[in-house]
């Protein structure tokens, strides 16, 4: 276990440190002024002695008797800064009772020991925050617009949709775009995790604040730039920032009702031993106020959100965003694991591979009457036949009263005429013709879905849609099994013999197909009663039910849509599988470091409490051991950091 500081903690300027570090710099004048103090004791010089001491307790804690009597004061609570300067002052004062000055550098050396640790962890907490906040830095702030010909530089809050921009070799892309001119390769690793540089060209999409390479492009804006990747990953990881996850709601209360027991047992045992033990008052007090020290639970306080915050900027320096700690936890904890199918356990990219007309109907109709449909779905099916039609050349009117029926389908209007788009299941009002459904059962044999177009109650034809696996799926399920993962199922809206098809493809056993929404969340209440905690992978607006009926809801940050996003509690941003283990692996390892934390913290301030009473430790060492496994706890979180 590595508990040294980072050495970019050190090695930054030392002023601009310092003045980024008000609490260290405190500290440091307190440790000044202490020894300042003890020496001037140690020469009989009491009254500058005691003078400069007092300046040390002023110094170095005040920031903590301020926050100690707010959190009094406001809340009513109290809390373990408050008990430090309560120990402090009760040192100072018995110091002066008993003209035992030297009891004062005790209780100087406690404050100065809280302020250096408080300061440490401050550093180590703010490098943790860095780390999160570096995301910000990644969007541009101006672009290069090209208007009538000329480029004007703008802000990139003024871009509208449609906006054309010229990127140079070695800028930032202003906002998420689609290549209209040039080929270059760019730097996607700050938004994706993706090491190597992808290759662009006309078409592509790009994204905002990754790096542009030797080319230079011209895209076209083609979403508002507050709705881009780069902001809504902003907005995530503020998010996880705010929320506490429920370990940490759990410590918080129990420090609350932790400190009201150890202010009452400190005021017993000021009390109680000379009258049981026959101890003297000096010594009474004084192991009271080191009781008072030693028992508090800073270090388990520090146990868990160090861990979970490093957690969380490691895991969006690799592209997996997690919206709380709290999802961290969970996904640590997962021990099934459901898939969606389309866009998850393959890529998405659907391509038609055939369209077959009924008897006295023609291609052309059942692509014209299937794309008009399509165009209001977000669909990746319905993007692959709009796509079709546009490549043959096909017009299609525009569609009335379009309803969309999740799972199911399309429908709407066209020339005051019904027309349907989507599953067999949904055709009630006209016969499906016998040669059209052996070429439906022919193309789902295949893995291809298929889709049935229908005008004016009758059945126009179908058309199959073919996707592919996505690279490492067969690797990834063969590594949760390795990780323990008990249960890896498929849900999907398809129909059985192409789920079927891909399952036994990547190496899943069971598979539910034909799903509508409300069934995927039917079929995750069963998994979770079974295995307790449950993952959803998915990327379509079907998938949001579930993904948030899901123990942990994970998508796709490319090709998840809005409300995947939204709903989801962990994003994949490369739309890369293996993320997911990663996610898993890094969620077991922040556990881990949890319980080795509060194992320690445990130990160690049960280890102080019978030193004390064993009479073994002083006020200054009892203050060192309990701040030094306060600090312990904190860098041994911050370990996350370098995974």
């Amino acid at each position: 276990m590595s508990l040294s500081l980072p050495k970019s903690l050190l090695t930054s300027h030392p002023i601009r440190f310092l003045s980024a570090n008000p609490e260290l710099l405190a500290a440091i004048a307190c440790a000044i002024l202490v020894f300042l103090g003890w020496l001037a004791l140690n020469l009989n010089w009491l009254g500058l002695g005691i003078a400069i001491l007092v300046a040390a307790y002023v110094v170095g804690g005040y920031e903590s008797a301020r926050e100690g009597i707010s959190t009094l004061v406001i809340e009513r609570e109290l809390d373990v800064d408050l008990l430090m300067i309560v120990a402090a002052l009760g040192a100072a004062a018995l110091g002066l009772w008993q003209q035992d000055y030297y009891l004062m550098v005790d209780g100087a050396v406690l404050i100065l020991i809280f302020a250096i640790s408080g300061a440490l962890e401050g550093v180590a907490m703010r490098r943790t925050e860095r780390s999160i906040r570096g995301l910000m830095s990644l969007a541009a702030d101006t672009a290069r617009v090209i208007r009538e010909g000329h480029e004007q530089i703008v802000s990139v809050e003024q871009l509208q949709v449609g906006d054309r921009l010229l990127v140079k070799p070695g800028e930032l892309i202003p906002t998420d775009s689609r290549v209209l001119e040039g080929e270059s390769a760019i730097n996607e690793a700050p938004i994706t995790g993706e090491s190597l540089p992808v290759e662009k060209s006309p078409g592509s999409e790009v994204y905002a604040g990754t790096l542009n390479g030797s080319g230079a492009l011209v895209v076209e804006v083609h979403q508002a730039p507050e709705s881009s990747l780069i902001q809504r990953v902003i907005r995530l990881v503020q998010q996880a920032q705010t929320e506490a996850p429920p370990s940490q709601q759990f410590i918080e209360r129990f420090e609350r009702g932790y400190a009201r027991v150890i202010v009452v047992t400190g005021l017993v045992l000021s009390i109680l031993p000379p009258f049981l033990w026959q101890w003297d008052w000096e010594t009474t007090i004084y192991r009271a106020l080191i009781f008072l020290v030693v028992a508090s639970p800073c270090a388990l306080m520090a146990s868990i959100m160090p861990t979970l915050l490093s957690g969380i900027a490691t895991g969006a320096r690799q592209g997996i965003l997690f919206k709380t700690g709290a999802q961290l936890e969970a996904i640590g904890q997962v021990r099934a694991i459901a898939f969606d199918k389309t866009g998850t356990l393959t890529t998405g990219n659907l391509q038609v591979t055939d369209v077959i007309a009924a008897e006295g109907q023609s291609n052309t109709t059942v692509l014209r009457i299937a794309a008009a449909l399509e165009t209001y779905s977000e669909h990746p099916i319905g993007a692959a036949i709009v796509l079709q039609a546009q490549q043959q050349g096909v017009q299609w009117t525009e569609v009335n009263a379009v309803q969309a029926e999740a799972g199911q389908g399309i429908r709407g209007l066209m020339n005051h005429q019904p027309v349907w788009v989507g599953k067999a299941d949904g055709i009630t009002d006209c016969h499906l013709p016998p040669e059209l459904v052996r070429q439906s059962q022919r193309l789902e044999a295949s893995s291809c879905t298929v889709v049935w177009v229908v005008q004016d109650h009758t059945v126009l034809g179908l058309i199959g849609v073919a996707d592919s696996l996505r690279p490492g799926a067969q690797q990834l399920i063969q590594n949760l099994r390795q990780l323990g993962v008990e249960s890896i199922v498929m849900l999907t809206g398809d129909n059985q013999r192409t789920a079927d098809t891909i399952a036994q493809a990547i190496g899943i056993d069971q598979v539910y197909a034909n799903l509508l929404p409300e069934d995927k969340i039917h079929i995750l209440k069963q998994l979770q009663q079974r295995y307790r905690s449950v993952a959803m992978v998915g990327d379509g607006i079907n998938d949001a039910p579930a993904l948030a009926q899901a123990s942990v809801g994970i998508t796709m940050g490319i090709t998840g849509t809005d409300i995947a996003l939204e709903t989801a509690d962990v994003v994949l941003m490369a739309d890369r599988l293996d993320k997911l283990e990663q996610a898993i692996r890094l969620g077991r390892r922040s556990q881990r470091i949890v319980k080795q934390n509060i194992g320690f913290a445990i130990a160690f301030i049960a280890l102080l409490m019978a030193a004390n009473f064993s009479g073994q430790i002083s006020l200054p060492i009892g203050v060192l051991g309990h701040e030094g496994s306060t600090l312990i706890v904190t860098l041994s979180g911050l370990r996350l950091l370098q995974a």
